[in-house]
């Protein structure tokens, strides 16, 4: 484990360490009441916090119908008009098959990927109980774009990519949510120069709330023993979300552009410091 990591695992353990330790005098406004033990609402609006998953489901029976897009780099400037020109479009829908449990597909522009992922509860955080929320999320990514003219091996198998995570996160207040994710990436088929087979991220993610429909989000996820190049990076975002009410609708500013799991976490081309920087937004419409 690098020490640009080690440092990032330090502060945000510290900041939840210091958090934990005051008094949230406004827990008693923002649980809802179950039949032993009073559950917190959730801190998160969104079912992402901005790339990464947040520990929000789906109810059940609700439809989720989402709109993601990514303009082009935005430091190219007018050679391709601020993004315009270079855009990536996601279509999906998550269903709530139960209060735990929720299935969604998608399809992005980018490589012609299908998406099909599950979300599942494992525990809720508790008032004077159990500290934390728990979320099994899983994605299985289809590359569609691949052809034999450019593998002439190629197989089906070949086209599949894999995530499993595990979203930990705890509301301390009103306004402010943290959240840790250990990440599992696999590829079937992978560029062995800039690339890894398997792969270890640890996402860190938090929102805070500036009024009801209106908060700001931000995540990074740091690459563990990723390949030492110059393509790929750590992921580093920083979001809005405004919840209209009917909607959630979240801006984007990030270094990486594509919106699947598995590219959004190994395959950000993006530097805040040296150019790369998308804008984009996610669209959730519930039904």
């Amino acid at each position: 484990m690098n020490v640009k990591l080690f440092l990032s695992l330090a502060f945000f353990l510290s900041v939840i360490g210091h958090l934990a330790a005051q008094d949230d005098l406004l827990k008693e406004l923002d649980t809802v009441k179950s039949k032993e033990k009073q559950i917190e609402t959730l801190g998160f609006k969104g079912l992402q916090i901005c790339n990464m998953q947040s520990t929000k489901l789906t109810a059940k029976g609700e439809w989720y119908i989402l709109i993601s897009h990514r303009f082009g780099d935005l430091t190219q400037g007018f050679d391709n008009f601020f993004g315009l020109d270079d855009a990536y479009t996601k279509l999906g829908a998550i269903y709530g098959l139960t209060d735990w449990l929720s299935l969604g597909a998608s399809r992005q522009t980018n490589n012609k990927i299908y998406e099909l992922t599950a979300k599942y509860r494992l525990k809720n955080q508790e008032e004077n109980g159990f500290p934390v929320s728990i979320v099994g999320y899983n994605t299985m990514d289809v590359n569609t774009n691949l052809s034999t003219d450019q593998y002439p091996y190629l197989k089906f198998n070949n086209r599949l990519a894999f995530t499993t995570q595990l979203l930990v996160s705890r509301k301390f207040s009103d306004a402010i949510t943290l959240e840790i994710a250990p990440i599992y990436i696999h590829k079937n088929l992978y560029d062995e120069t800039t690339e890894r087979k398997d792969q270890f991220v640890v996402g860190l993610g938090g929102r805070y709330k500036f009024t009801k429909r209106l908060s700001m989000n931000l995540e990074y996820a740091p690459r563990i023993d990723a390949p030492e190049n110059e393509v790929y990076h750590n992921l580093l975002t920083v979001g809005l979300d405004i919840d209209t009410g009917g909607h959630i609708f979240q801006m984007v500013f990030s270094n990486c552009q594509t919106m699947n799991d598995v590219y959004v976490f190994s395959n950000a081309t993006g530097k805040w410091n040296g150019g790369g920087i998308y804008f984009g937004f996610n669209l959730y419409r519930v039904f």
